[in-house]
C-alpha cells in the first residue's frame, strides 16, 4: 500500500493508517489542506474496499473448491481409481497381501467390462427372514408391511462415502428384478448394474432429455466421478425405464420436536393400499422406496404398526456392514438385531426427507410425457 503523501509502500493497511496519521500530526498539509483530508480518506476506503473484495473472492473460491470435493466434482477420479487408491493403501499397511490385491483388481475390472456389480458387498434373504421372524413374534406387533426379494448392498473400497445413492438403487432394483411386471422394462437389465454402469444410465437418461436443470449441476457428467446422486437423479433413471414413479417431498416436519409423522403416514398407506389382509404379516408385491435427506439415503423395506398404534420404518442402510446384515439371516427369538432396521419417529428428524416411490410401468407416450414434466417439475411437496 502506497503513503499517498510521501510515496511510501506500507505492507499493510493498518501500517499505511498509522503512517498517514504521523503525516496529519506534523501538519505537513499544504493550506486548504481539509480537501486533501477527504481524499486521502476516500482514498483509504477505496483500498480497504478493494482488498475485502480480493478477500471475499478467495473465500469464495475455497468454499467452491471445498463443496466440488464434497459432491465428488473435483475430479480426483471416481469408482475404478478409489478402489485401487483404498486397496493400495490396505497392502501398505499389511491388511491385504499383493496377491489378493491382483486377484480384486481382476476381478473388479472384468465387473467393469460387463458392468455389472461384483456382488461381494450383497446379502440377501433378509426380507424373507423378516417374514419369518414377525410370523412366530408375539410380543407387540401388530401388523406389518414388507416388500419381496430385497437385497442389501453394502458400500464398498470403491464408493465408500459418496456412493449411498447407487446402493439403494441397487436395492431397489433387486425386488423389480423379482417381480414379473417389470420384465418389460428391464429386459435390458437382467443383472444388477455396477456404479460407474448405473452412472452411464442416468447419464443416458440426461441425454433423452430429463432433468436438465440436475444435469447441469454436474456438468451433464457423471462417469470417473464420485458425484453423489440424489431423488431426481433415481427418478430419471426409473422413468427413463418405463418404470412409473414419483417424487414426494416433505418439506417440513409436520410433528412436534421435529418429526414427521406425514412421512410415516404416508408410507403406511403405500404399503397397505391393496393390501388390507387381517393377517399380522403381509409380504406385498410393493417395491421397497427410496429414502432421502441432507447428506444420506435409505431404502424403506417395509413399515411395523404396533399394538399401541405406533409406527416403525424398516430400513436398509448401504453403510451398515454386511456381516451385521448378516445376523438378520438368523434372528433370535427376542429379535435384537431389527435395531440395524428399525427407526421410530423420534429417529427420522432432518429437516426434509424425500422419498421416490414405483407404482407400475408406463406406455412410450407416457413416458414423453413425463420427460417434458420434468424439465420443469419432478416432486410434489406434501404440506
Amino acid at each position: 500500500y502506497e503513503c499517498p503523501i510521501c510515496g511510501l509502500t506500507c505492507t499493510d493497511i493498518q501500517i499505511l493508517e498509522e503512517h498517514v496519521d504521523l503525516h496529519l500530526e506534523e501538519h505537513s498539509f499544504p493550506e486548504g489542506g481539509g480537501s486533501g483530508d477527504l481524499e486521502l480518506a476516500q482514498r483509504l476506503q477505496t483500498e480497504e474496499d478493494k482488498q475485502q473484495r480480493l478477500e471475499e473472492e478467495k473465500r469464495e473460491k475455497e468454499e467452491f473448491k471445498k463443496l466440488q470435493r464434497q459432491y465428488g466434482l473435483d475430479g480426483s477420479g471416481g469408482y475404478k481409481k478409489q478402489f485401487l487408491n483404498n486397496m493400495e493403501r490396505e497392502v501398505n499397511r499389511g491388511r491385504m497381501q499383493p496377491f489378493e490385491y491382483h486377484k480384486r483388481k481382476a476381478d473388479m475390472m472384468e465387473c467393469l467390462a460387463f458392468g455389472i456389480d461384483d456382488g461381494k458387498t450383497k446379502t440377501s434373504g433378509i426380507t424373507e427372514a423378516l417374514c419369518k421372524y414377525y410370523q412366530n413374534e408375539n410380543k407387540d406387533v401388530r401388523h406389518v408391511w414388507l416388500s419381496a426379494g430385497v437385497d442389501h448392498f453394502q458400500s464398498s473400497l470403491g464408493d465408500k462415502g459418496w456412493g449411498c445413492g447407487y446402493r439403494n438403487f441397487q436395492m431397489l432394483l433387486s425386488s423389480l428384478l423379482q417381480n414379473s411386471l417389470y420384465n418389460d422394462c428391464l429386459r435390458d437389465t437382467a443383472l444388477i448394474p455396477s456404479i460407474p454402469k448405473i452412472q452411464s444410465m442416468i447419464e443416458d437418461a440426461w441425454k433423452e432429455g430429463f432433468d436438465p436443470h440436475g444435469a447441469s449441476h454436474f456438468n451433464n457428467r457423471l462417469c470417473g466421478s464420485k458425484a453423489w446422486i440424489g431423488a431426481c437423479e433415481i427418478y430419471s433413471l426409473l422413468t427413463s425405464l418405463r418404470i412409473k414413479c414419483q417424487i414426494i417431498d416433505f418439506h417440513k416436519p409436520t410433528g412436534p420436536t421435529g418429526t414427521h409423522p406425514r412421512l410415516f403416514e404416508w408410507i403406511l398407506h403405500y404399503y397397505s393400499t391393496d393390501n388390507e389382509s387381517t393377517a399380522k404379516v403381509v409380504c406385498t408385491s410393493k417395491p421397497p422406496i427410496y429414502l432421502q435427506h441432507q447428506g444420506h439415503s435409505r431404502t424403506v423395506v417395509g413399515i411395523e404398526e404396533k399394538k399401541n398404534k405406533a409406527l416403525c420404518l424398516l430400513l436398509f442402510d448401504p453403510g451398515c456392514p454386511s456381516q451385521e446384515m448378516q445376523k438378520l439371516l438368523k434372528l433370535n427369538s427376542d429379535g435384537t438385531s431389527l435395531k440395524l432396521l428399525r427407526k421410530f419417529m423420534g429417529g427420522l428428524k432432518e429437516k426434509q426427507y424425500q422419498i421416490v416411490a414405483v407404482d407400475g410401468i408406463l406406455t412410450l407416450e407416457e413416458k414423453t410425457a413425463r420427460c417434458l414434466a420434468s424439465q420443469v417439475l419432478t416432486s410434489e411437496k406434501i404440506p
